[in-house]
C-alpha cells in the first residue's frame, strides 16, 4: 500500500470539490480550497480521526466500502476510482461485479433535486446514497450495518421501516425483488457482495429460501409508495425507477401531484425534516 501518495490524492481530490458540489453551503469565510476533512468524514460516513489518519499516511488498508464512499464524495471518475484503489492495494472494482460506483453526474442530480425525495439503490438493492429529503422521508439508514440498508434483506427478515404496505403489496414487493436479485446472480456471479446477501437470505428466511427455488418471474410493483413519517403520519407518494446508462444503480424518485396532499406533506418535510438533519 502506497500510504503516502493515497494521502496526497485524498487531500488534492478535497481540494477540488466545492461545498456547493457537495451539497454544502458555500457562504461564510473557509481556510481550505475545497471542503473541510470535517465534512468529508460526514458525507462519507466516517470518523474524522480516521479520516485525518488516511489524508496523513499514517492508517491502515482502508476497505472497499471505505474506499467507494470516499470515490462518490470526491467525485471521482472511473479512472480516478481505480486508481484509488490501487494506492489502498485493494483490488479494483473489476466485469462481473455490481457497479456501485456514484458517477460526479448522478451526484450532480441528487445535488439539483433538493426538494424531491431521491434514494439510489445498485442491483442487489442495497442503498447507496440518499439525498437529505430522502433520509427525512425515510429515515437516515447511513449509520446502519449493511445489510439493514438493503431492501431485500429488510423485506424478508422484518426489519423496521417506515415503508407501510398492504399485504397483496408485500406479496407483488417479495416477488420482484427476488426475482431481480436472481437476474443480478445471474449477471455478475463474481460478486462476492451479492452472493454473501444471498447466502444469508436463504439460511435466515424460509419465505426467501422458497422463492428463490421457485425461480418465479417478476411481477409489477405498485407505482406508489407510503411511508409513515413520526411526525407528518403516512404520506404516500408516487415511485419512479430511473435507470443509470451504463451502470447498475437505479434512482428511485418521490413526487407527488402539484396541489395534494401529499404536496403540502413534502413540503412540510422539507421543512421539519431538513431541520433535523441539519
Amino acid at each position: 500500500m502506497n500510504s503516502h501518495e493515497l494521502a496526497s490524492s485524498l487531500r488534492a481530490w478535497r481540494d477540488r470539490v466545492s461545498p456547493g458540489e457537495a451539497g454544502l453551503p458555500e457562504g461564510g469565510r473557509r481556510r481550505v480550497l475545497g471542503l473541510r476533512r470535517q465534512e468529508v468524514a460526514q458525507l462519507a460516513g466516517l470518523s474524522v480521526e480516521y479520516l485525518a489518519r488516511l489524508e496523513q499516511g499514517r492508517a491502515g488498508h482502508p476497505s472497499a466500502p471505505v474506499l467507494m464512499s470516499l470515490a462518490r464524495v470526491l467525485r471521482l471518475s472511473d479512472q480516478e476510482r481505480a486508481h484509488l484503489f490501487r494506492l489502498a492495494d485493494q483490488a479494483e472494482p473489476l466485469s462481473g461485479q455490481i457497479k456501485r460506483h456514484i458517477t460526479p453526474s448522478v451526484q450532480r442530480i441528487l445535488d439539483r433535486l433538493t426538494d424531491t425525495p431521491v434514494t439510489v439503490v445498485d442491483a442487489s438493492w442495497q442503498c447507496v446514497t440518499s439525498n437529505a429529503l430522502a433520509n427525512a422521508l425515510t429515515g437516515d439508514s447511513s449509520a446502519l450495518p449493511p445489510r439493514e440498508r438493503n431492501l431485500v434483506w429488510t423485506t424478508f427478515t422484518h426489519v423496521p421501516t417506515r415503508y407501510l404496505r398492504t399485504d397483496d403489496e408485500e406479496r407483488l414487493l417479495r416477488l420482484e425483488v427476488v426475482a431481480d436479485l436472481r437476474e443480478a446472480w445471474v449477471r455478475y456471479p463474481k460478486d462476492t457482495l451479492l452472493r454473501g446477501l444471498i447466502t444469508e437470505l436463504r439460511t435466515v428466511s424460509p419465505d426467501f429460501a422458497e422463492l428463490w427455488e421457485q425461480r418465479v418471474p417478476p411481477q409489477p410493483i405498485p407505482s406508489s409508495r407510503t411511508f409513515v413519517h413520526p411526525e407528518i403520519g403516512p404520506i404516500t407518494l408516487d415511485c419512479d425507477f430511473l435507470t443509470v446508462r451504463d451502470s447498475d444503480l437505479r434512482l428511485i424518485v418521490y413526487t407527488a401531484a402539484p396541489g395534494s396532499k401529499a404536496a403540502g406533506q413534502l413540503d412540510l418535510l422539507a421543512t421539519i425534516g431538513l431541520q433535523q438533519f441539519g
